[in-house]
């Protein structure tokens, strides 16, 4: 039996790691038994995405739920929304393997509570904690036995179970309401392959689909929403008015325009805010970012009279605060969109089917929306290598921080934040200025390679 040379943790998003060193069969089988002891019902969903390690980990961590009483379902090849949607109608826990945008040589476990949630981070720090017992008591006891053999009656293919899913997508907008449009999709080789572009052409849509030829190992490679370029040229080769590119489980949408110009998250969910907020589908008029979200949105929001709350990192805590504060729109600039009136997690595809809604709705190109809804500006991101991942990394180079927003005003902001995985300090300094952005990043990475990188 592999084992892990390390136990991997709960990052911003599950359980996450390359295949066969952090990521092995022993991890699997060990969240499982964890996942079933403290989210209770009596049947567990799974679901997975394209690459060629999810049956293996699928088999281990079947078994891990199956060796405390759980009943499992195999959902097949499906987008992490498909599953969350399956989990909420069904009211049951679930999982999702996939490393999401990562290549295929990692995966990863995504775990929802009974209804389709993220889990609340008190809950996944006491799974953290049995799930670390549990594998490490495997791997003493089963070091030097050979790998348990993939069971080949994992079906590939979709469950029936998640056409509801599906169905519900479609409903969300009025019949054929993308009738006239003539979109590019790009699959990304992942999970949404099979069934994104039947969704669109459901709506009325002329759909040219990319990115749909899973192999096992070509998930994200040099396409979907980490390497919009290549749905821009087809977008622009086809003359096509739009293009929606999804990640490998699709929770994620980068959009490009007529002109094959990007339209990130941050302008999405600028578009669907504006456009709910006249229908009043927005709920208190407020809309739910994270710290990453650039600086021109919020100016924007402000101007349309747009109330936003800011949180950290990671569509999660972007869910708790949409329920904290009874909201119905929120996301990230990396593409995670939450609907959340209609989903209980970020999905890639609803997400484009709201954006082409309000396209098709106002009678006006993307390219013409996007530009107008905001103006971005400069950002600027960095990573700073630490001697080992620390923590308290920001609250040490905090008075440098302060004192370059003091400079800044109100023309610029910073974030400091360590890595929820990786002994990195990601530094975003914003400025109205390019070069005012660009010296202020440097000071700031500088002192924290000073303070806190490798030899300080």
């Amino acid at each position: 039996m592999a084992v892990p040379t390390s136990i991997p943790t709960f990052g911003t998003d599950g359980v996450r790691g390359r295949v066969g060193d952090e990521l092995t069969p022993v991890v699997a089988e060990a969240l499982g038994r964890a996942a079933a002891e403290f989210l209770p019902g009596s049947r567990f969903v799974i679901g997975s995405d394209t690459r060629e390690s999810g049956p293996l980990l699928q088999e281990a961590l079947t078994r891990g739920l199956r060796s405390v009483g759980a009943d499992v379902a195999d959902l097949g090849v499906v987008p992490t929304p498909a599953v969350a949607w399956v989990a909420a109608d069904g009211s049951v826990p679930a999982a999702m393997i996939s490393a999401s945008h990562n290549p295929f040589h990692d995966n990863g476990i995504k775990l929802f509570a009974a209804g389709g949630l993220k889990l609340r981070e008190e809950l996944e720090a006491r799974i953290q904690t049995r799930y670390v017992e549990v594998a490490s008591e495997l791997a003493r006891t089963r070091a030097g036995e050979s790998s348990t053999s993939t069971d080949l009656r994992f079906d590939r293919r979709a469950s029936p179970e998640v056409e509801g899913w599906a169905d519900a997508i479609v409903a969300s907008v009025d019949d054929q309401a993308l009738a006239g449009l003539t979109i590019v999709v790009d699959c990304a080789n992942g999970a949404a392959y099979g069934v994104a572009p039947e969704i669109f052409r459901r709506l009325g849509a002329n759909v040219t689909a990319i990115g749909v030829s899973p192999d096992g190992t070509n998930i994200n490679d040099g396409v979907g929403s980490t390497a919009p370029q290549t749905l821009a040229d087809a977008v622009v080769a086809a003359g096509a008015d739009a293009g929606l590119a999804f990640d490998g489980d699709a929770d994620r949408l980068i959009a490009v325009d007529g002109a094959g110009r990007v339209v990130d998250g941050d302008r999405v969910l600028g578009l669907l805010a504006t456009d709910w907020a006249t229908t009043e589908r927005l709920r208190d008029n407020t809309v739910v970012v994270t710290v990453m979200t650039n600086l021109g949105f919020h100016r924007a929001m402000a101007e349309a009279g747009i109330k936003v709350i800011s949180t950290a990192v990671g569509d999660r805590h972007v869910l708790a605060a949409l329920d904290d504060h009874q909201l119905s729109l929120g996301g990230e600039q990396s593409g995670h969109v939450i609907c959340r009136d209609l989903a209980t997690t970020g999905d890639g595809i609803l997400a484009g089917v709201q954006l082409l809604d309000v396209v098709a709705r106002r009678a006006e190109p993307l390219a013409i929306l996007a530009e107008r809804i905001m103006t971005t500006v400069p950002q600027l991101l960095r990573n700073v290598t630490l001697a080992a991942r620390n923590p308290d990394a920001a609250a040490l180079l905090a008075p440098h921080v302060t004192a370059v927003e003091e400079r800044f005003g109100d023309d610029g902001r910073v974030v400091v934040r360590p890595s929820g995985t990786e002994p990195l300090l990601r530094v975003m300094v914003e400025h109205i200025d390019q070069a005012t952005a660009e010296a202020a990043c440097a000071e700031l990475v500088d002192h924290a390679s000073r303070l806190l990188g490798p030899g300080s």
